[in-house]
């Protein structure tokens, strides 16, 4: 922490008696405590909702502004992943989904994956491509990867749109057990932003993270449960799998609730909210520790 000098000069004549340092501000490691206030930090997100909802429209506005089949787009990616997985893991490797007709299957873990990683992309670069705006304007930075994630969440509307369809051709209804969505939605939301919290700080620091994003999103639809099922996975791994991973638990949870009229299970369940709170209040920490130099690095 930089500071200047200040002259203190005596009573009797103008030369200075002698030079006390004035800081600036308070050191790092107090600046990152009184800056650490969740209670404030989301009363401050609140407060911003109105500027998180323009940022998500124009995030939009510019994703699909050129793009002649515009929000199509949102439909058209998980489709052609859910067609090649029909091909490749259905066809050839016949995967067991306990009678459940594999299209809908498949695109009931392709909706939560599309959606982690679209956020996960898209956030990790917000603020790396809004430090014009976070350097004028004053705000809570983490409406920034929020808006990011508001923006997933509108695709992952019109997938859920596109689901239905599936359920009325494959003529399937929804199991009564649908409510468990409810829960499962908010680990998934908990993780996915703890995950862009993370990303999108990291990416700010260290620019060869955003390099390492595509391989992780090739990677990571193969090693998630999204075309296969959890049950792949053997039984000994599963609960430090959904603790690493806990897409697995919620993908899986959304099949047994939505197609199979089955509760998820309790165990990997909670596992994966334990986990996914881990990874919320550790990008948050981790989002203000580096916070504060942001303006420095960029």
């Amino acid at each position: 922490m930089g500071g200047h000098s200040a002259q203190v000069v005596d009573g009797r004549g103008t030369e200075p008696a002698a030079e006390t340092a004035v800081p600036e501000g308070p050191p790092p490691e107090l600046l990152f405590k009184r800056r650490l206030r969740p209670a404030q930090t989301a009363r401050e997100l609140w407060a911003a909702r109105e500027l998180v909802r323009a940022l998500a429209e124009r995030d939009l506005r510019a994703r699909y502004k050129q793009a002649v089949l515009g929000f199509a787009w949102a439909v058209l990616t998980p489709l052609a992943l859910c067609a090649i997985f029909t091909l490749v893991f259905h066809r050839a490797v016949k995967i067991d989904t306990g009678g459940v007709s594999y299209p809908l299957f498949a695109y009931v873990g392709l909706i939560v994956w599309q959606f982690f990683s679209n956020t996960m992309n898209q956030g990790a670069l917000s603020l790396a491509n809004n430090l014009s705006l976070l350097n004028k304007v004053y705000c809570p930075r983490e409406v920034f990867p929020l808006a990011t994630m508001l923006v997933a969440s509108v695709d992952m509307l019109i997938g859920i749109g596109v689901l239905g369809l599936l359920f009325l051709a494959t003529w399937t209804a929804p199991a009564a057990t649908a409510l468990w969505v409810l829960p499962l939605l908010a680990i998934q939301f908990a993780f996915t932003y703890g995950v862009a919290l993370i990303l999108s700080v990291a990416v700010v620091y260290l620019r060869d993270v955003r390099h390492l994003l595509p391989i992780i999103t090739q990677m990571g639809v193969f090693a998630t449960p999204v075309a296969y099922p959890l049950a792949r996975i053997p039984v000994r791994l599963q609960e430090i799998y959904c603790g690493i991973n806990p897409l697995g638990a919620v993908i899986e949870g959304y099949r047994r609730a939505l197609l199979h009229g089955q509760a998820p299970d309790a165990g990997l369940t909670a596992i994966a909210a334990v986990s996914s709170l881990v990874f919320l209040v550790g990008g948050y920490l981790f989002f203000k520790k580096l916070e504060t130099g942001i303006a420095d690095v960029a």
